[in-house]
């Protein structure tokens, strides 16, 4: 039994390592916020949650397969938390089963395994009963073909019979055991003999002469009842093996249930969060990795509309056939913002939810690799600019073709002269082996020049602003501009009537100089 939530011809391994660039996502893309609401202060969904996201899939079918079975969880929330909630329930009445050291001896093992098939069962019977009155509601794969399953496999005749199995295993008469004599008398090819069926009434069989010869262990007597221990163990070995293994092949499928529907519980909790803030979801459109794919209508950052409750601004996007975007503009206009917009929809389409846009669509790729400036190491084991060029470096030790990364105003720690030059190459290096690139930057000489090679696969974006200053926090097409507007945002601070002038003479600084003079 499998439940194939996840994918098609196999289970979703929660214990599978992350990639190597998966801190810097979560740092640098605020996932933080979005594994947060998806979790909803479960700790189990939080873990699931960042395996899912942060393990891109690759293939186009691999997104859709789950894309549908999302769709059936956003229509019929109500059965997916039963299912879940019943899954969770099993597990956790399963794990109180659980003896220590006690577990290692025959007769306990099948004690236990008896407990769990029958608390099983149960829960077999109740997950078919949802399977056989929710099917129809189904539309995807995955769930069609549980349900199937489910009504196949558990049919009511079969339970019965794991019910009587169950009933016999208890040996509430006591397992009938034979064995033969070896060597010195030793018991020897013991084997756990099935009851033959008596007809008679219980006073009967009370009242009625035993056709066997008997014994008893005196209750003091220890060593006697562990030697009958012994024989008991020894002939119940080969049925509490193969009782163990049926319940553990039961319960890992709850297990592996609860863990592919955390995923989709995780989404519904994420969709409800959004849907409050009026913010609005898609299924995006993927398209393969060798493809050049990118549109967006209504494209926002996940992170801020789930921290913020401010206006969500929107942009949109229509670049399909490009490699390269370099984002420029005025400062505090949206530009980072937009950024991570880009690398959470990429991740949240990969693994298969919904996009924060009003449509989507974008080609897979290989990797998702960030780039962003950092502050300054408080350990001074390495400069700014050096730093920055190991994690460049690790990177492209890690990329592949059709991969994606994400500049954000790096190569700023050196002068714009030499970090321009170094920028140059590396973007035109990545583009030459087919990555995609998004480079947000306030460098004018490294946005300029490669404006200037009038390359096909480019786009150029600007943060938009206004005449009055106002900014809109919409990144729409344009060249670059030789300024950043950062008096704007000086105006803003110190108030429109600071100014840049000369200082006053100083007898203690003879050196003309230029100050702050902020009026009052």
């Amino acid at each position: 039994m499998k439940a194939f939530l996840m994918f098609r011809e196999r289970d979703f391994d929660l214990a599978q390592e992350l990639p190597p660039q998966a801190e810097d996502l979560v740092r640098d893309l605020g996932l933080v916020a979005l594994f947060e609401a998806m979790a909803a202060g479960d700790h189990f969904l939080l873990e699931v949650a960042r395996k899912a996201v942060l393990s891109s899939l690759k293939e186009v079918d691999a997104v859709r397969y789950r894309q549908e079975i999302l769709k059936d969880c956003l229509a019929n929330p109500a059965v997916i938390r039963a299912v879940y909630d019943l899954a969770v329930e099993t597990v956790d009445a399963e794990r109180k089963h659980y003896w220590g050291l006690l577990s290692r001896y025959p007769g306990s093992i099948l004690h236990r395994s008896v407990l769990v098939l029958q608390l099983c069962v149960g829960s077999l019977r109740r997950l078919r009963r949802i399977a056989e009155e929710e099917a129809e509601k189904f539309r995807s794969e995955g769930f069609r073909a549980l349900f199937a399953m489910l009504q196949r496999e558990l049919a009511e005749d079969y339970l019965t019979i794991v019910e009587s199995h169950i009933e016999r295993l208890k040996f509430r008469r006591g397992p009938l055991i034979s064995a033969a004599l070896g060597k010195g008398n030793a018991g020897t090819r013991h084997r756990l003999r099935r009851l033959n069926g008596d007809g008679r009434r219980w006073l009967e069989r009370l009242l009625a002469r035993q056709p066997a010869y008997t014994f008893r262990i005196h209750e003091r007597d220890e060593a006697g009842a562990r030697i009958l221990s012994e024989l008991r163990d020894r002939g119940v070995g080969l049925v509490a093996n193969a009782t163990a293994q049926s319940a553990d092949h039961i319960v890992s499928f709850f297990r592996m249930l609860r863990t592919e529907l955390a995923f989709y519980i995780g989404a519904l909790n994420l969709h409800q969060r959004l849907a409050t803030r009026g913010a609005a979801v898609c299924f995006p459109a993927a398209s393969p990795c060798g493809e050049r794919r990118q549109r967006a209508q209504g494209l926002y950052d996940v992170g801020l509309a789930l921290l913020g409750d401010g206006e969500i601004v929107g942009n949109d996007l229509d670049a399909d056939g490009k490699d390269l975007f370099i984002v420029t503009g005025a400062n505090q206009g949206g530009k980072s913002t937009w950024l991570r917009a880009i690398g959470l929809a990429q991740l949240t389409m990969q693994c298969g939810l919904f996009a924060p846009a009003q449509s989507y669509c974008a080609n897979l790729c290989s990797g998702l690799f960030v780039h962003y400036r950092r502050e300054e190491d408080a350990e001074m084991r390495a400069g700014k600019f050096e730093e920055e060029l190991q994690r460049l470096s690790a990177i492209v030790d890690c990329l592949e073709a059709d991969g994606m990364v994400l500049f954000n105003e790096s190569l700023q720690s050196t002068n714009e002269r030499e970090g321009s030059q170094i920028g140059r190459q590396i973007v035109e290096a990545l583009i030459d082996s087919r990555i995609k690139v998004f480079f947000v930057t306030h460098m004018y000489d490294l946005a300029g020049r490669l404006y200037d090679k009038k390359l096909g696969n480019a786009m150029f974006l600007r943060a938009e602003r206004r005449k009055d200053g106002v900014r809109t926090f919409r990144i729409l097409p344009g060249a670059p501009l030789s300024t950043s507007y950062g008096k704007d945002v000086f105006a803003e601070v110190f108030g429109t009537d600071a100014t840049i002038g000369p200082a006053r003479e100083d007898p203690d600084q003879p050196a003309p100089r230029q100050i702050l003079r902020v009026a009052r």
